[in-house]
């Protein structure tokens, strides 16, 4: 699928990375607010997994990860010709002309990077991060709560319904608890994501950090749309409305329900903690980069 000539379709398609419940459906719904952006208007499972051998389902159920290696002219065919036929604009219109700026968020994404780089050789990745126990403490909550349950009739699976990403090694937590299977979850993810993000073109990825985008939501949004060449036309207010899948009111400190659970598993996560900082970092500064390379600016209203 890489050549030399521009894309005809897609132009340079943007995909948010990040574990499940790091805030990217509301970096997704900030970003769907740019002019010229389209989206599915959703989260892309059924879309990505309806085309034959890319389901769980005809893989075994080993997990959510799909590879380069799984990008047959076909199933590249397939998938495109799904997410185009799809695409909206921020007021519900279908594209007039191509090629067109494509949005895509869904957790699963962090373990299909260079599967979705095949299929989408133009795109440009954003690694969203946020603080390890605010993660985990939200996906704790998010099996809980029975929403997000993705596969409830796992075979073999006897906890509560499999919820979010299906990881690699899956099965090896059948016996723990909870707490132990939610942190190996967002562990294998983090360490999944994090190999494939080192592995694409500096040029073609930045970061976001969670935390800085809820504490200065403009200003982050204005220097994200300008290293990803996008217009921004919108004014945010100081504080941003929940997305559409927040269980509850957000807070830096609500992990601290599930503390005495999440404290004593930190020293096992410190080495991907650690990592996906580092990243982060060198993302903010690739951002900074592209930003001052397009001599792009973000327009303020």
């Amino acid at each position: 699928m890489h050549s030399d000539r521009r894309d005809p379709v897609f132009d340079r398609p943007v995909f948010i990375l990040s574990p499940p419940r790091s805030g990217s459906t509301l970096l997704f719904e900030l970003l769907t607010q740019a002019p010229d952006v389209y989206t599915i208007g959703g989260e892309s499972h059924q879309m990505i997994e309806q085309v034959r051998g890319l389901s769980p389902r005809d893989r075994g159920f080993d997990s959510n990860v799909l590879e380069a290696s799984d990008a047959s002219p076909e199933r590249v065919q397939e998938l495109r010709s799904h997410f185009k036929a799809a695409l909206r604009d921020r007021d519900g219109r279908p594209p007039q002309t191509m090629p067109v700026r494509m949005l895509e968020k869904t957790p699963k994404n962090a373990l299909r990077v260079s599967f979705l780089n095949e299929v989408f050789p133009e795109g440009r990745f954003v690694f969203l991060y946020r603080d390890a126990r605010e993660t985990i403490g939200s996906m704790i909550d998010a099996w809980q709560s029975g929403r997000f349950r993705t596969y409830p009739g796992l075979p073999g699976w006897q906890q509560l319904p499999w919820s979010l990403v299906l990881v690699p090694g899956w099965r090896e937590l059948a016996s723990g608890p909870l707490h132990r299977i939610v942190a190996a979850q967002w562990q294998a993810t983090m360490e999944c994501l994090l190999d494939a993000i080192e592995a694409i073109a500096p040029d073609r990825w930045c970061a976001m950090d969670y935390a800085a985008l809820l504490a200065q939501p403009q200003k982050q949004m204005q220097e994200l749309s300008a290293a990803l060449n996008l217009p921004w036309d919108r004014q945010l207010g100081e504080t941003l409305p929940f997305s559409r899948y927040t269980l509850t009111r957000p807070a830096p400190d609500k992990w601290r329900k599930h503390a005495a659970l999440i404290e004593p598993m930190l020293p096992g996560l410190m080495s991907t903690m650690e990592r996906a900082r580092a990243v982060l970092t060198a993302g903010l500064a690739q951002r900074q980069a592209l930003t001052q390379n397009l001599g792009f600016s973000a327009l303020a209203s």
